[in-house]
């Protein structure tokens, strides 16, 4: 049977490939420390698992509206104002099955084929992929280390055609735990509107921010530019949810609509449990995420304090994120030899860098406990002393 060439030319997530491995080694009773994982490992919250709890023994178990029950997204429409200053009508909230959905709903909604979408380097391993199942091309437009991967405006520019239909922007970054000042904000909103883009805004990571950083969302610059976002969030990575599987996304209410009639003929609406913790989360005690964004900023400086002990490794202080980014370059190693090597000889798992467009970094996340940090650093550096 043939596979179709839209889907053919998708290559698997690194991230999920690595972490699979270092799950099944663990599985056969291998001692691995994984520095691979993309979610917190704190557990969900309790109010919000017993909000699950209760929808389940009620009987909340029935089809919502496939964007999602009203009041979920009353509360999603809260959370902008609360948090954003946002004022969007309820018509421009869509609900989905995570923001990765989100993400795809959104590129499918206004990309066409030929177009081309701005991807600052490095990336997540899913926006190029998702920018091509849309029709269109990823540009990537590269960042540099020693500028914090900071937004080049005047490469930037450059890389607008007649054929750019969108900028993408992520802040904070995965993988690089960059976040843009507002003056970078503010140059890619006025670009934005002079040259009719759109942006995509994924702004999943907005909470996890350190050294009394604050995120801010493009889309509120200004009602012109807020007219030409699609703001992309969830419930995963800020309250500990990863597996309840419930994003959520802003629009001008024409996308808005458009992507609500695709949701309702692909996933139609998120589970609907998940709907109701989603709406404990967003509603209620706020208090669990200033913990967990505490003890992400402790593990954070632990782990960049360490890595930069380690020679022909130098490591950049993230803004945000539950994740570093160590350069390797003077190790004379790819990014996936040594992830390979890590996992074999050291019992350590991490990403290559290659699988967000940067060889010569490795992604390490730092969403585990400081006891086995240390302990998967010391093999790190370990097994870097014998390297060498």
């Amino acid at each position: 049977m043939k596979v179709s060439p839209r889907l053919a030319q998708i290559q698997p997530s690194l991230t999920l490939e690595i972490t699979s491995r270092a799950k099944a080694l663990k599985k056969e009773g291998v001692d691995i420390v994984s520095f691979a994982a993309g979610e917190p490992d704190f557990d969900t919250p309790a109010h919000i698992a017993a909000a699950g709890r209760e929808a389940i023994d009620s009987g909340k178990t029935r089809y919502t509206p496939a964007k999602g029950m009203v009041e979920l997204v009353e509360a999603v429409r809260e959370k902008f104002k609360r948090d954003n200053g946002l004022d969007y009508s309820a018509a421009s909230i869509i609900i989905s099955c995570g923001a990765k959905h989100s993400l795809f709903n959104a590129f499918q909604a206004v990309c066409s084929e030929g177009d081309e979408v701005i991807i600052p380097a490095p990336y997540w391993v899913t926006y190029p992929e998702q920018v091509r199942l849309a029709g269109a091309e990823p540009v990537y437009l590269e960042t540099d280390e020693s500028r914090g991967y900071g937004i080049d405006r005047e490469k930037l520019e450059a890389l607008v055609t007649d054929r750019t239909r969108a900028i993408l922007v992520s802040s904070p970054c995965n993988p690089t735990g960059a976040a843009y000042d507002r003056e970078d904000l503010e140059f890619i909103a006025e670009l934005a509107c002079r040259r009719d883009l759109t942006v995509i805004s994924d702004e999943i990571y907005e909470k996890l921010v350190f050294d009394g950083f604050t995120a801010l969302s493009p889309a509120s610059l200004g009602e012109e530019i807020r007219d030409r976002t699609i703001v992309i969030n969830g419930v995963s990575k800020t309250y500990a949810m990863t597996g309840w599987r419930i994003g959520y996304l802003a629009a001008p209410e024409n996308v808005a609509k458009a992507i609500s009639s695709f949701q309702s003929h692909s996933t139609s609406n998120p589970a609907t449990p998940s709907q109701y913790a989603a709406l404990a989360a967003l509603a209620g005690d706020q208090a669990c995420v200033e913990e967990m964004r505490r003890a992400f900023e402790r593990r954070r400086d632990l782990m960049v304090e360490r890595i930069n002990r380690i020679p022909g490794i130098t490591c950049t202080v993230p803004r945000g994120t539950f994740y570093v980014f160590p350069n390797i370059s003077g190790l004379d190693r790819t990014s996936l030899e040594l992830a390979s090597d890590l996992l074999d000889k050291a019992r350590v798992a991490v990403v290559p860098g290659v699988a967000f467009g940067a060889d010569q970094n490795i992604r390490m996340s730092f969403a585990d406990s400081e006891e086995n940090l240390n302990k998967g650093l010391d093999r790190v550096e370990e097994y870097v002393k014998n390297l060498n």
